[in-house]
C-alpha cells in the first residue's frame, strides 16, 4: 500500500508550482484529478513539443493523474464540482489571483459544506496585502525576491535554470499538505493553507538576507563561484572540460595545495592563509589553479582532488546526466506512459523501488472526462449534452 492511497485531489491548476504540487501527492498515491479548460487544458501543455510531440514542462508535472475537461464558469460545472467534492480530501488551485472565490472555491465557501476538505491555495504573493493581485510568473518571482540580485556574475545578473521560485511554491505547498491530513486525523477537520511563491523563495534566500543583516554588504554575484568561500566553483582543464571544486576548511586547503597543485608552500603563502583572504586575493589564486590545471585532463584532475579528499563534480550537460553513471548503478530510471508512448522518468527521491511509488501515465487532454462523469452518475445522453454546450 503506498502512503496516500485512498487520498482523493481535486486540482484546478496550470504551468509549474500546483502541478508540481499535486504530481508528489500522486507519486506516493494519491488519486489526483486535474480539471482543464476545454479544448487548450492547462497552458504548459503548449510550451515546447520537445518529448516526442508533448510538452517538457507538462510530461515532468502531470503523470499519474487523470484529465477532466470542464468549463468551470458554466453554470452545469458546479454541480460536477460539488459532486466531485463530496469524498475529496484535498482541492488543489493556483488560478489567477481571486478566481478561486469568485467560483465559490474558497475554504470560507466550502468548510461549512465540506468540514474534513484541506483546501491549499497557490499563488505569486498570498491572498491579501497588496500585491495580492499581481499576477506572478516564476522569473518576476526570482526578481522580486531578491534572488537575482546576488546570482550571475559581477555585470549582470542571472536567473536560475530551472522553475525555482514554482519548485519551492510547489514543495511548500506538498508539505503542507502532508501536514494538514496528519492534522485532520487528530481533529477531524480541514484546513486551508495559503502558500506564495514570494514566501517560499525568501525562506530560501534567507541566508544571504541575514548575510546583509542591518544594512551590511550583500553577497556578490560571483557567477558558478562561491561568493563568500574560495576556492569554491568552476576551473577549466587542459581538455576543455571544466571541474568543480570545494574547499570548506583549512586542512582541505593545505592537502589542496599538497596534493592537486603539487605546492604545498602555497599553504603557509600570507596572501592566503585564510579563507577570507583567499576569497579577497581570489584572481591571483585563480590564476595559480588554472596554470596547474592546464597541463592535466579533467580526469587527472578530479583523480587527484579525489586522492586528497577535496569535494568535486563534473559540470555535467543534460546528456551527460541522462547517462550518469550513479544514477544507473541505482536504478533510478524508470518510465512513464505518455499519449506518445513511453517515456524515461526518475523514481521520485526517497523511493527506494519502482513499486513503491505510483508512476502512472501522463494523461491526455480531456482522457477521464467520461468515465468521471460516469463515476459520479452522469448517463451517457446527459454526458453528450455537456460536451454539446462545451461545458467539458
Amino acid at each position: 500500500m503506498k502512503p496516500l492511497e485512498g487520498i482523493k485531489v481535486i486540482t484546478l491548476e496550470h504551468a509549474i508550482a500546483a502541478p508540481f504540487c499535486t504530481r508528489q501527492l500522486a507519486d506516493l498515491g494519491a488519486r489526483v484529478i486535474k480539471v482543464e479548460r476545454p479544448g487548450s487544458g492547462d497552458f504548459a501543455r503548449a510550451y515546447d513539443e520537445r518529448v516526442n510531440g508533448l510538452a517538457s514542462h507538462f510530461v515532468w508535472c502531470n503523470r499519474s493523474k487523470e484529465s477532466l475537461t470542464l468549463d468551470v464558469k458554466a453554470e452545469a460545472a458546479q454541480t460536477i464540482l460539488e459532486r466531485l467534492l463530496e469524498d475529496t480530501d484535498v482541492l488543489v488551485q493556483n488560478l489567477a489571483p481571486g478566481a478561486a472565490a469568485r467560483l465559490g472555491l474558497s475554504f470560507e465557501a466550502l468548510h461549512s459544506r465540506y468540514p474534513k476538505l484541506i483546501v491549499c491555495n497557490i499563488s505569486g504573493y498570498g491572498t491579501d496585502g497588496p500585491y495580492r493581485d499581481k499576477k506572478a510568473y516564476d522569473l518576476l518571482i526570482q526578481s522580486e525576491s531578491g534572488f537575482l540580485s546576488i546570482t550571475g556574475d559581477p555585470d549582470s545578473p542571472a536567473k536560475a535554470g530551472c522553475s525555482i521560485a514554482d519548485i519551492a511554491a510547489g514543495m511548500y505547498a506538498y508539505t503542507n499538505i502532508l501536514a494538514a491530513l496528519l492534522q485532520r486525523s487528530k481533529t477531524g477537520l480541514g484546513r486551508e493553507i495559503d502558500v506564495s511563491m514570494l514566501e517560499s523563495m525568501v525562506e530560501w534566500m534567507t541566508y544571504p538576507l541575514y548575510y546583509a543583516f542591518d544594512n551590511a554588504p550583500p553577497p556578490p554575484r560571483a557567477g558558478a563561484a562561491h561568493a563568500t568561500i574560495y576556492p569554491y566553483g568552476p576551473f577549466p582543464t587542459g581538455d576543455g572540460k571544466t571541474v568543480m571544486l570545494g574547499l570548506q576548511n583549512e586542512r582541505e586547503w593545505t592537502a589542496f595545495c599538497a596534493k592537486v597543485l603539487l605546492k604545498p608552500e602555497l599553504a603557509t603563502d600570507e596572501r592566503f592563509s585564510s579563507n577570507s583572504k583567499r576569497a579577497s586575493a581570489r584572481q591571483a589564486l585563480r590564476d595559480l589553479i588554472v596554470q596547474a590545471f592546464s597541463v592535466l585532463s579533467s580526469d587527472e584532475v578530479l583523480r587527484r582532488l579525489d586522492g586528497a579528499q577535496i569535494a568535486n563534480a563534473r559540470m555535467n550537460t543534460m546528456a551527460d546526466v541522462w547517462a550518469h553513471p550513479q544514477l544507473r548503478a541505482r536504478e533510478r530510471w524508470t518510465s512513464v506512459q505518455t499519449p506518445i508512448g513511453p517515456i524515461p522518468a526518475l523514481l521520485p527521491p526517497g523511493i527506494s523501488e519502482p513499486h513503491d511509488a505510483r508512476m502512472d501515465a501522463v494523461p491526455s487532454l480531456g482522457q477521464h472526462t467520461d468515465s468521471l462523469l460516469e463515476e459520479l452518475g452522469y448517463s451517457a445522453e446527459q454526458i453528450s449534452n455537456l460536451r454539446e454546450t462545451s461545458v467539458v
